[in-house]
């Protein structure tokens, strides 16, 4: 079982409303990249990692047309929910509803082979910043208002401790950890983050995320730190192509 991860697909049939074409020409056919690469690569025994922002509906009838279109597309599926995920809905809900090739984790676990994955969505950090690796980008679809501080701490911390109830349920017969977070659980120079103290302590192999767009090629970002494998793999930064975890 190879393992693939492709982060923010921010599909669109569930809302006519919102296209990430809108962002010129990086997103052009954005749709139709993902789909012609993802069979190009993943097989039906293989198991793509989706670290959030899956599908711009706002409720959850919107967002079955996407997941069923990611149910069409080959392999095994565990999708992680993101900022931008406002239809997801309860998780017994999900469970009852959600295609057969997909599973989600979400202050859960999973296990497929040998193969155990946790995660959580996360927050901005004020541990770091990536305003120096990013190019600005007018956003046409924002309506979100900027979080005070105060706030936006409690939610980190929040998801910090659902991020520790998530792994706390991982096998640990497994011989492969992965973590998935939709923000980056570390910095892009790999210093020590609250996140990545958790991630150790846990014994994770790789942690795949995303979130980040207009990323700078040239700029050299994440890596390995203590034996984790920081994998970014928003979707745009890939071209679309997704990226293999495990060969």
């Amino acid at each position: 079982m190879k393992i693939w991860a492709l982060a923010d697909l921010h599909l669109p049939f569930g809302s006519s409303a919102k296209n990430m074409e809108v962002f010129g020409p990086a997103w052009e056919n954005y749709t139709a990249r993902i789909e012609e690469n993802w069979k190009k690569h993943v097989g039906d025994e293989d198991l793509m990692l989706i670290a959030g922002d899956i599908s711009w509906a706002m409720k959850l009838e919107g967002a079955m047309k996407d997941l069923e279109w990611i149910d069409a597309l080959p392999g095994k599926k565990v999708i992680l929910k993101g900022n931008h995920d406002y239809w997801w809905p309860s998780n017994k809900k999900l469970a009852e509803i959600l295609p057969p090739s997909i599973q989600f984790v979400n202050n859960t676990a999973v296990t497929i082979g040998d193969v155990t994955v946790g995660g959580v969505r996360l927050w901005d950090s004020p541990e770091y910043t990536f305003k120096d690796y990013i190019t600005f980008v007018e956003n046409p679809l924002a309506k979100e208002k900027p979080l005070d501080p105060e706030k936006s701490k409690r939610i980190f911390e929040r998801d910090l401790q659902r991020l520790r109830i998530s792994l706390e349920q991982m096998d640990p017969k497994a011989n492969y950890r992965i973590a998935m977070t939709h923000y980056p659980p570390i910095s892009a120079d790999l210093q020590d983050s609250q996140t990545s103290k958790i991630l150790e302590a846990f014994n994770i192999n790789v942690c795949v995320f995303g979130h980040l767009h207009n990323v700078k090629k040239e700029r050299s970002l994440f890596g390995e730190k203590n034996q984790i494998r920081y994998l970014f793999t928003a979707a745009d930064y890939l071209g679309f192509d997704p990226m293999l975890v495990r060969g």
